[in-house]
């Protein structure tokens, strides 16, 4: 009983802990006292079992996470990727606009080829009891994963038949390291393509619908976005200049209201690790081969703010989705003004979601 505690889920045994300190502790110990662990069907699902699993610390992990890094890092967000993004993010917006209203978190996902549907049946089976019987979660959730699965391999034969239109991006490096890294396959890239682009579509596609919504409840918080934005707009000698590295950076507020969002807003419950060697604490042992579960709910982050996790684990792509959102946010507040509809009431079935889905009315200003 208290902070850290045992129990049981579906049978296994696991020490729950809400522990900031222990849980601090835990996530500095990659590869070394715990890796990181997945229920059944999220394993299945991507492909966590086995000498290349990503879960496990190592030159797999090293190889991806570097891959990430230098396509989705600082330093390409900076030199090649921001003025795509601002583009993307306008055309999305204005689309928006010419509705009566929208889904907002469908309606973000749907941008990136129409599988909107797809991963939000994938979602919802994520922690399902793995029963493929037509009619289950868990069958919908492997029928999407099949159809998503089957877009991504049409599209990797389309570049591996055409390999001298060559774009320099993510696929095109990793069908590159195909000739030097041994565990690399086709169908491990389909798992890699998949894994990313679920992970990305899903938390940011989330977190944008939670700032519109606390947005819409807090009003003087968006007048003061709207103070800091346009004091940007006003800094430029031209205002419909495209956005500058120097002005993301600068948007302190707009970075408070989107870790607020994801404090809230924690999509995860909790995160697991699954012990490497037996662990001790506070005069106990947790064996070697049990589960760590670590509490993440928002009272409990408050001291220690891990949204994009911690350690060797910290989200590779967590700058990526930070300057996503906040040229989302930049867009939004200094072009749009939007009236929420309805819905928006926030359930837990156990990941974060929706009761009633946000709709919100986009208009652009004047």
């Amino acid at each position: 009983y208290g902070p850290i505690f045992q129990t049981r889920l579906l049978g296994r045994p696991v020490v729950i802990s809400a522990d900031t300190n222990f849980n601090r502790y835990i996530v500095q110990q990659e590869g070394k006292l715990v890796e990181l662990w997945y229920l059944d069907t999220f394993s299945k699902l991507f492909a966590q079992e086995g000498e290349t699993r990503t879960s496990a610390a190592g030159f797999v992990h090293k190889y991806l996470r570097s891959l990430t890094l230098s396509h989705f890092g600082s330093e390409s967000l900076r030199e090649k990727l921001l003025p795509h993004l601002e583009i993307l993010v306008q055309q999305t917006l204005n689309g928006w606009s010419s509705q009566e209203s929208i889904d907002v978190k469908e309606a973000a996902l749907n941008h990136k080829e129409k599988i909107g549907e797809k991963f939000t049946h994938i979602s919802q089976g994520l922690f399902s009891l793995p029963l493929n019987i037509r009619g289950t979660t868990y069958h919908s959730c492997l029928k999407s994963q099949g159809e998503v699965m089957d877009m991504m391999r049409a599209y990797l034969k389309e570049r591996l038949t055409s390999p001298e239109t060559y774009r320099g991006d993510f696929l095109d490096q990793a069908l590159k390291d195909l000739n030097t890294e041994k565990f690399l396959t086709e169908d491990f890239i389909l798992q890699i393509m998949f894994g990313l682009l679920f992970a990305s579509s899903e938390s940011t596609s989330m977190t944008l619908t939670l700032v519109l919504k606390f947005l819409s409840e807090n009003p003087q918080v968006l007048q003061e976005l709207e103070a800091e934005h346009e004091r940007i707009l006003n800094s430029r000698e031209t205002p419909d200049s495209p956005l500058t590295w120097t002005e993301v950076k600068s948007m302190t507020f707009t970075l408070q209201v989107i870790n607020e969002s994801l404090r809230l807003g924690n999509v995860s419950l909790g995160i697991l690790r699954k012990t490497l060697k037996d662990i001790q604490i506070n005069g106990y042992t947790i064996p070697a081969g049990w589960t760590i579960m670590l509490e993440m709910e928002p009272d409990v982050i408050a001291k220690n703010f891990m949204p994009f996790g911690g350690g060797t684990r910290q989200c590779a792509g967590a700058e990526f989705a930070k300057v996503l959102m906040t040229i989302f946010i930049h867009v939004l507040v200094t072009n749009y003004r939007w009236k929420k509809i309805k819905g928006g009431e926030i359930v837990r079935t156990p990941i974060l979601g929706f009761k009633n889905r946000l709709h919100v009315k986009l208009a652009q200003k004047n």
